[in-house]
């Protein structure tokens, strides 16, 4: 997955203004407690990020 698809998607489902919030202030367990800023810096690959947002916040399959 491509880092724009990726944030596509973020802003699809949290809204253009809380998706970069989101990303920048939520700890993730899921992402070994990083953020998810953190964790494309930390060179996760996005659609591991994406997967890992949709099981924390139960992002409806539609979406993902």
């Amino acid at each position: 997955m491509r880092l724009t698809i990726f944030w596509e998607r973020m802003r699809a489902h949290f809204g253009e203004t809380y998706a970069d919030s989101f990303a920048r202030d939520h700890v993730m367990s899921e992402l070994g407690g990083r953020t998810v800023i953190q964790a494309l810096d930390d060179g996760w690959e996005a659609k591991d990020v994406w997967r890992a947002v949709c099981a924390a916040m139960d992002v409806p399959a539609s979406h993902r």
